[in-house]
């Protein structure tokens, strides 16, 4: 990574799941935010058995989001109004295989509202890979200093990981 990226903090899941991943007292000092996640869930499900939602300072509120995506030989697409980001694949997807995040949210201290975009990817050696390009917007002026993750059910499993980097245009 180049050397304007300076990790601020990171989280791997431990033992017995955990049903939520929060980052809090983001600092304002940087231009962007870059967050890695590596996530499985806990319950029996596919490549895309699960929802993974966020939160921006606590809230669920005021999200919008389209995406794109292609699950072998079919694309789909859609859009909402909710928290949602992507996909999220269970247990019964090939064994130790986590789908990959990876998300930016420039501006991230600024009064605008804030775009969100990520990208991801989950696989099933056994049948399936999923790729997902989702672009969020939270229409909230307030500076992002909490960020947080959960499925819409079961648990993060363990050893699913998360790092949050600033990342400064100079």
């Amino acid at each position: 990574m180049a050397n304007t990226y300076t990790l601020i903090a990171s989280s791997t899941v431990g033992s017995g799941g955990s049903s939520q991943i929060d980052f809090t007292s983001i600092p304002s000092t940087y231009t962007d935010l870059l967050i890695k996640l590596s996530l499985r869930n806990t319950d029996a499900g596919g490549v895309a058995g699960f929802v993974l939602y966020a939160k921006f300072n606590t809230s669920s509120a005021n999200f919008s989001w389209r995406f794109l995506g292609g699950d072998n030989a079919t694309v789909f697409g859609g859009s909402g109004s909710d928290n949602l980001l992507s996909y999220l694949p269970g247990s019964s997807v090939t064994a130790n295989t986590f789908a990959i995040y990876d998300m930016y949210i420039p501006n991230y201290a600024s009064s605008n509202y804030k775009s969100i975009s990520m990208d991801s990817s989950g696989e099933n050696n056994a049948n399936s890979n999923r790729n997902i390009l989702t672009a969020s917007l939270w229409s909230n002026s307030a500076a992002v200093n909490a960020v947080s993750f959960y499925p819409d059910a079961g648990l993060f499993a363990q050893y699913s990981t998360a790092y949050l980097y600033g990342i400064k245009n100079s």
